[in-house]
């Protein structure tokens, strides 16, 4: 009985085929809950665990796919900046009637919220590469021309007192 069961579910087991398959997957873009959606693929908890676990050296593999799916997702940020299909749409004045080409903000919204998602994981998973890069520049406003240490005699109260020593 238990194996039919096991037979009729989602594989759970390792296989180097389907983990070849998901490894490329991940790495064209497709997010791991993307891939583990299709019914002849793994549950999602049982890839995490191969990973976890290093199944067969799955877990570099999986790293590596990855690293390779932010650079799909990079390139995929320039597609959907490019992509202006639906940026004008044609509607209709309320009161003349007259047809009139205007700007789909609803659809130029969403690709900004999409660029937007894939840049915010990027720069957390990779901030080495894809992060905010702070840079400080400028001139220093005063040099530091001497550096002078001083041993102060406590009794002597007025530190440019004759109670004070230069110590070089």
């Amino acid at each position: 009985m238990f194996e039919a069961m096991a037979e009729r579910g989602r594989p759970s087991t390792f296989s180097r085929e389907k983990a070849d398959e998901i490894l490329a997957r991940v790495a064209s873009g497709e997010t791991l809950r993307q891939v583990c959606r299709d019914e002849e693929m793994p549950p999602e908890s049982t890839v995490r665990q191969w990973a976890l676990s290093d199944v067969d050296g799955f877990a570099a593999q999986y790293a590596r796919a990855r690293e390779l799916q932010m650079e799909a997702w990079a390139d995929e940020t320039i597609d959907i900046a490019d992509d202006a299909r639906n940026d004008w749409i044609e509607r209709e004045n309320a009161r003349t009637g007259a047809a009139f080409i205007a700007l789909n903000e609803e659809a130029v919204s969403r690709a900004r919220i999409r660029i937007d998602q894939r840049k915010w994981l990027m720069s957390k998973w990779k901030p080495s590469q894809y992060g905010d890069k702070v840079q400080v520049a400028g001139e220093i406003a005063h040099r530091i021309e001497r550096v002078e240490r001083r041993i102060v005699d406590p009794k002597a109260g007025d530190p440019d007192s004759e109670g004070v020593r230069s110590a070089s």
